[in-house]
C-alpha cells in the first residue's frame, strides 16, 4: 500500500514553504506542528543537511470524529507534510496518505474520516499548481 504522495516544486525552499502553508491554509487545514529536522540534526548531531520540515496539518472537525471513533486512534494524528529541499531551486513535498496510516485502525468510521481527509490533502496538492505529481512507492 501506498503511504505517502507528492509533488516537486521548481522553487527554492523558503518559497516552497510559504506556497504549501498557503495551500494547506486555503483547503481548511490548519498547520499544528512545525518541525526544523534541519536544525535538530544540526543541533543534535553537529551534521549538516539539506533545508527540510515537517508540518502537521489538522482539519480539526475531522480529528474529533476520529477520536471520538477510536480514541487510540488519536496518535496516528495529525497528518504529515513533508518539505525538503532536493536540490537548490527543487524541493519536494510529501504527503502522508491518511487512508493508508488511518486503515491501521480497521474502524469503518475512521477509515471514513480518512477518505474525506486524503480527498482534502490531494486538494491542497492540487493547489500547488503547476507542479507535476510525484509516485513515491
Amino acid at each position: 500500500m501506498i503511504y505517502a504522495f507528492g509533488v516537486e516544486l521548481h522553487q527554492p525552499f523558503d518559497e516552497a514553504i510559504t506556497q504549501v502553508q498557503q495551500a494547506i491554509q486555503a483547503e481548511g487545514l490548519g498547520v499544528v506542528s512545525d518541525v526544523d529536522v534541519q536544525a535538530i540534526i544540526r543541533s543534535k548531531l553537529h551534521e549538516e543537511i539539506a533545508p527540510w520540515r515537517m508540518l502537521g496539518a489538522c482539519a480539526p472537525a475531522l480529528a474529533k470524529r476520529v477520536m471520538e471513533a477510536q480514541p487510540e486512534a488519536a496518535a496516528l494524528l495529525p497528518c504529515t507534510v513533508v518539505v525538503r529541499e532536493v536540490k537548490p531551486g527543487l524541493t519536494g513535498v510529501t504527503f502522508m496518505d491518511p487512508e493508508a496510516v488511518l486503515a491501521l485502525t480497521e474502524s469503518p468510521e475512521v477509515v471514513e474520516v480518512a477518505r474525506e481527509a486524503r480527498a482534502i490533502i490531494e486538494r491542497v496538492r492540487d493547489r500547488l499548481s503547476g507542479q507535476r505529481p510525484v509516485n513515491l512507492m
